[in-house]
């Protein structure tokens, strides 16, 4: 059986976020410390990490994960891209390039921003390798790690950015928008991980009313808020979350 790791579940900022300060005590509660959002799965044979915030080697270390099969990018924003350098330990440890599974768009982004891992070294000098795979805009099986994992996109105010599901288990961050294919794409989850990032609207992510309106929606058994900022304290906030909604935290383990 695969699981979901949350390795990061915070915003782009993260929590603590630099330059803020917060009420005494509430950042000695780990779960109010949030790294940016980042997700692994761990299937059979293999690993597929999903999206390389700049913490991916510390969030990995901290999870165990210590071999990645391939990983998949949803959206080449700086919080999901800027540690993909961290991977050329991985390149090192296999020997290969690392399968990066992503909308085309977003292999020119990631080519322009590591231009570096594109080019010529001498044997001696390491650089992350990267092979870029196209992920297409319509729903779309991809076979890794042992696992059928089925993509689909949502909206992320004008950006489109990648969804999964896997078995009974969807993933959606950075969303403000579902659109009707993606929701059929949605029925009959058991867990579903989904952008829920401040209490107020915003125009380019769900916020805590919208996450759990479309939660309700699609009939989700188990919804996991996650893209999280500073506006939740995780024990307070957990006291008023209605039933079969949680706040995710970073570490968090789901069966899939």
């Amino acid at each position: 059986m695969p699981t979901a790791v949350l390795l990061g579940t915070g915003t782009s900022n993260g929590v603590p976020m630099l330059g803020a300060t917060y009420p005494p005590g509430y950042l000695d509660d780990p779960r109010n410390r949030h790294n940016r959002a980042c997700l692994a799965l761990l299937g059979p044979t293999g690993n597929l990490v999903v999206d390389c915030p700049p913490e991916l080697r510390l969030m990995a270390h901290g999870a165990g994960l210590h071999d990645i099969e391939a990983v998949l990018i949803t959206h080449s924003h700086a919080d999901h891209v800027m540690g993909m350098d961290d991977l050329r330990s991985i390149c090192m440890k296999t020997g290969r390039a690392v399968p990066v599974w992503t909308l085309p768009r977003y292999q020119a982004d990631i080519r322009r921003i590591f231009a570096y891992a594109f080019a010529d070294y001498p044997p001696e000098v390491f650089v992350p390798r990267f092979d870029l795979q196209d992920v297409p805009e319509e729903p779309w099986d991809l076979e890794v790690g042992g696992m059928r994992v089925r993509t689909f996109l949502v909206e992320h105010g004008k950006v489109p950015v990648i969804g999964l599901r896997v078995g009974g288990f969807a993933y959606v961050t950075d969303v403000s928008r579902i659109p009707k294919g993606a929701l059929a794409e949605l029925q009959g989850l058991d867990t579903f991980v989904v952008d829920a990032t401040r209490y107020r609207p915003h125009p380019n992510h769900f916020h805590y009313e919208k996450a759990i309106e479309v939660s309700r929606q699609i009939g989700a058994r188990r919804t996991i808020l996650t893209h999280l900022s500073g506006d939740y304290d995780h024990a307070r906030t957990s006291q008023e979350l209605p039933s079969g909604v949680e706040l995710a935290y970073d570490g968090m383990r789901i069966d899939v």
